[in-house]
This record gives structure tokens, C-alpha cells and sequence, in this order.
């Protein structure tokens, strides 16, 4: 009779730029076996349809969005499924707030920072906007101030940093 071996889950975490790439890896991460996908985008598009129409929205409904998230991805993980998180980890504040669910779950991190330059992410995300098929739309003028607040995590914050850039 062959015996399972638990895999302690994992939660993985995103830090990138807009259009950096964040929602295609989550994706093929979330392929994996018992594991699942939260995207920040899909939620908040559904939960708060036509009141996004400014930045302070966003910061608005995303606190409350990560305040109700937060003790049903602990709860997911201490079940034994292991959560792609596809809410950016693009703030120290935002990556405090996830190693609370790490710390608070037990579960191993991994956190993705996909190292992309400015001006591949606003390419991406002008033929996103023109495509049309994602949840979350900005313009050049929102990715730079969004952009603003970016800060690249550090290894003293103790995630597992996997450093991720596109071929040349």
C-alpha cells in the first residue's frame, strides 16, 4: 500500500508592474494540483462593477477586498491547498499584509518579482486595452503614477524571492 506524503501548501505571490505579467504566471501556477487562484482583478471587477473609475477607488475597495480575503486564504491553507495570489505584492504595505497570512497559515511563500522595463509593461498594456479581455484597464498616465509607488521586494523581508525577467 504506497503512502501520500503531505505537501506542506504554498502561497505564491506576484510582485510586478502593470502588464508585467503577473496574471499569465498565475495562471500557470495555479495548473498545479491543489492549488487555486485568487485574482484581485476578477473579484473587484464583480464586487464593485462601475465604481473603479479612479485610482482612489481602487485603493478603496482593494483594502476591503484584502480585509475580507484574508481569513478565507488562511482558511485555504491550512486546508491544504495552496493559493496563487494574484493581488499585487507591488507595496511593502501589500507584502506585510500577505506575510500575515503566510505567518498566520503556516504555509511555505514563494514570492515572483517579474522584473519587466516601463515601456514592454505600457506595450502590453495598450494592446491589453485595445484587446479589451482583462479585467483591469489604465491608461499611460495611471501606469506611471501607479508605478510611483512601486518598490521592489528585498530579501529582508523574508519572502522566497524568485527573480523573474523576460528573454532580451
Amino acid at each position: 500500500m504506497a503512502q501520500s506524503v503531505a505537501v506542506k501548501p504554498t502561497l505564491h505571490m506576484l510582485c510586478g508592474k502593470i502588464a508585467s505579467g503577473k496574471s499569465t504566471l498565475s495562471a500557470e501556477l495555479a495548473a498545479h494540483s491543489m492549488t487555486v487562484i485568487i485574482s484581485e482583478d476578477q473579484w473587484l471587477a464583480r464586487l464593485y462593477a462601475g465604481e473603479l473609475n479612479h485610482v482612489a477607488d481602487y485603493v478603496r475597495c482593494s483594502a476591503k477586498l484584502r480585509e475580507a480575503m484574508a481569513p478565507h486564504l488562511i482558511a485555504l491553507l491550512q486546508a491544504g491547498m495552496s493559493v496563487v495570489l494574484d493581488f499585487p505584492a507591488n507595496t511593502l504595505a501589500n507584502r506585510q499584509w500577505m506575510k500575515g497570512i503566510v505567518e498566520q497559515s503556516g504555509a511555505n511563500n514563494s514570492l515572483y518579482f517579474l522584473d519587466v522595463a516601463d515601456d514592454v509593461c505600457k506595450a502590453r498594456l495598450r494592446a491589453r486595452n485595445q484587446a479589451g479581455e482583462h479585467d483591469f484597464s489604465a491608461t499611460d498616465q495611471q501606469f506611471d503614477f501607479i508605478t510611483s509607488f512601486f518598490v521592489p521586494p528585498t530579501e529582508a523581508e523574508g519572502f522566497n524571492i524568485v527573480v523573474m525577467t523576460p528573454p532580451a
